[in-house]
């Protein structure tokens, strides 16, 4: 195809613009020093070890290695520079010894989900949803919120659905949309960490944080919260007579959420909340889910019970609804991470991200002694005057160039070069 030399220009020019939308960080440092921290994580499969590498060591160890994102992981130190990859780290020069603090999950046996599916970019089409709490990834499929694909015709489009936990989209037009959408929740944790955490089973199934149960075997699985229906529910009835707490009169509908809960009822609540510590305000359980964790612990092989996994979205604002009493807070206490958003660690922006290659050459000079700044400025002057010999007749005979004429003046000037050494 014929193009112009502008052409080939804004061509370079876009790529460069790519690149740094792509890669906009500095990966020239490893993480290790940092100590365990939480960071995005990855595995080398050609490595061949069940352990994971910082940003920077995937691109500047393991470039031409096969690596499978991992997606960020809490107090996790990186291992490229640890005698447990045997891979030598480019960036850390001291070999450390192995990490002992570093928790590896099937993650890093490049397994995911409660399905152990082994995990491909290439190949697998569902959307996968990341849990909060131990931050494994799980196939809507196996959350119930849809069937799963059974053919390439009507399965997802691919790697690119892949979903922090923050949401779960729409994977395909020829899909209909998961039970629980991605507008109607802001994090999942998985039935596996509810189980585990008291505050979480207390809360389950309750206003606010969304469970996928059905009737029994035969039923289709549905959305199920205790949101309060336009009559008044058993958590905010007006008839329920006030209770007395440190001479304090706080009535049930104070105690619990309701369904026409205005901002200010809010903040009366968490201030009541607050000064009466010894005043649980949490809702009262839901029995649903109740029923679904009790099954469970009867039979630690059961991963479904009849009405559900026990799974549960925690919709927006959620952190601001716990009970802090001093029977929940202990609870909370033991995740901070159900209290508090935890930071990220990313790399520091790269000073030379969106520069173009006329930017970028004039920087690397600066950064050059003299003497070779001054050979390097001597050497494209004389490209440059060759180049533009090369291209004289085509401006005069109005030729367009085309790529390859491009690529046969450099081939030639390499030659040349190689003929003078």
């Amino acid at each position: 195809m014929a193009c112009s030399l502008n052409d080939l220009i804004d061509s370079q020019d876009r790529l460069v613009q790519e690149a740094a939308l792509a890669l906009p960080h500095e990966f020239s440092r490893c993480t290790y020093n940092l100590g365990p921290i939480r960071q995005a994580v990855y595995l080398c499969l050609t490595c061949k070890v069940p352990r994971g590498i910082c940003a920077s060591c995937s691109i500047a160890c393991h470039t031409d290695h096969e690596q499978v994102e991992l997606f960020p992981k809490r107090k996790f130190r990186c291992d490229c520079p640890t005698s447990a990859i045997p891979h030598h780290c480019t960036l850390h020069k001291t070999a450390e010894e192995e990490n002992a603090t570093n928790k590896y999950g099937q993650n890093y046996l490049g397994i995911f989900c409660r399905c152990s599916r082994p995990y491909d970019p290439k190949t697998e089409r569902e959307t996968m949803i990341q849990c909060l709490a131990c931050e494994d990834w799980f196939h809507e499929s196996c959350l119930n919120l849809r069937d799963p694909p059974h053919s390439e015709a009507d399965s997802d489009p691919g790697p690119a659905d892949t979903q922090s936990n923050d949401g779960s989209d729409l994977s395909s037009d020829s899909l209909s949309p998961p039970l629980v959408t991605a507008e109607d929740y802001d994090v999942l944790v998985c039935h596996a960490c509810v189980a585990k955490i008291d505050i979480l089973r207390r809360y389950a199934g309750t206003r606010g944080v969304i469970m996928v149960i059905r009737d029994d075997e035969n039923s289709p699985w549905k959305k199920h919260d205790e949101d309060c229906p336009s009559t008044p529910c058993r958590s905010c009835n007006a008839d329920d007579p006030p209770v007395q707490v440190n001479n304090t009169e706080l009535s049930l509908s104070a105690r619990h959420d309701s369904c026409s809960e205005s901002e200010e009822r809010e903040a009366k609540r968490r201030k009541i909340s607050d000064t009466l510590s010894s005043t649980c305000l949490a809702p009262p359980v839901n029995l649903i889910a109740k029923a679904i964790f009790e099954c469970q612990s009867q039979n630690s092989n059961m991963v479904l019970s009849i009405r559900g996994a026990g799974d549960i979205f925690l919709t927006d604002g959620w952190r601001r609804r716990w009970c802090r009493c001093d029977q929940c807070l202990p609870s909370l206490q033991e995740h901070p991470y159900l209290l508090e958003e935890e930071e990220t660690y990313e790399p520091p922006e790269d000073p030379d991200s969106g520069l173009s290659l006329e930017e970028l050459g004039l920087r690397a000079l600066n950064r050059m002694p003299r003497d070779r700044a001054i050979d390097g400025i001597r050497a494209f002057n004389d490209m440059r005057d060759e180049l533009m010999e090369y291209l004289r007749p085509f401006a005069q005979e109005g030729k367009v160039v085309e790529a390859a004429d491009v690529n046969r003046f450099f081939e030639t000037l390499m030659g040349d070069r190689h003929a003078r050494n």
